[in-house]
């Protein structure tokens, strides 16, 4: 049993992988997906054999609080502040991405957030924080947290024609654009890394070890490099692979 995040499964990624993966060794894997820190917590409780994540600080304390034997990075994508197209925020003349989101608490102009404790979420409230602001701690009306996935997340900003935050494989596969745009891209703290994590089975014994590292294997090694390399939205891949 897998645990992936909500972003790998929008991108269009999930079901070919996992086919190609079953196709390479005949092992199928059922995938469970949600948020990345909803992945975690399961995990915890030994729910999966293996997650596929994007919420490094998380990562990291999973693995020293013994519920993940190691991390194996995989691929990254890019996260992205997307907004109308007539940016009345002016994003794209920003230095960095926390002046960017400054200029939307400035205005104040409406923002949607995933609010969910995911991955993308824990990325967009550390940038808030790099730029001095809290605004879901604030309370304020311009800030707006859904408690859903990006494609929920997405379509609230394009009926709004809000500024939001997401990452690269959501935003090529989902179609519902209306009026936004990427307006904020670059940057180093815009990479968003995603890494494998078996289950450890010392502290969760009934797992599937064997099959989990085959995963692993698969995933890091050439077959699952050049398939995530290779896989495409509309000529746009999705994922870089990292290898």
């Amino acid at each position: 049993m897998l645990g992936t995040t909500t972003s790998v499964e929008n991108s269009g990624l999930l079901g070919p992988l996992l086919d190609a993966f079953h196709d390479d060794t005949g092992i199928e894997v059922r995938a469970v997906v949600r948020g990345s820190g909803a992945i975690l917590q399961l995990g915890r409780s030994g729910d999966f054999d293996v997650v596929l994540v994007h919420h490094p600080n998380a990562e990291k304390a999973f693995i020293a609080d013994g519920h993940g034997a190691a991390r194996h990075l995989v691929m990254t994508s890019k996260f992205m502040i997307i907004g109308p197209a007539k940016d009345p925020a002016n994003v794209r003349t920003a230095p960095d991405v926390a002046g960017a989101l400054a200029r939307i608490a400035g205005g104040p102009f409406a923002f949607i957030s995933r609010g969910d404790q995911s991955g993308t979420n824990a990325a967009e409230r550390s940038l808030w924080a790099i730029a001095g602001l809290s605004p879901w701690a604030d309370r304020t009306r311009w800030y707006r947290e859904t408690g859903s996935g990006m494609g929920a997340t997405l379509n609230m900003a394009s009926a709004l024609s809000a500024y939001t935050f997401t990452e690269s494989g959501s935003w090529n596969s989902f179609s519902n654009r209306g009026d936004l745009e990427i307006l904020f891209a670059e940057g180093p703290r815009l990479a968003n890394p995603y890494s494998i994590i078996p289950i450890n089975p010392e502290r969760h014994d009934h797992v599937a070890a064997g099959a989990a590292t085959r995963l692993v294997d698969w995933l890091t090694g050439p077959a699952g490099q050049s398939f995530i390399a290779g896989f495409q939205i509309d000529g746009t891949p999705p994922f870089i692979s990292v290898r």
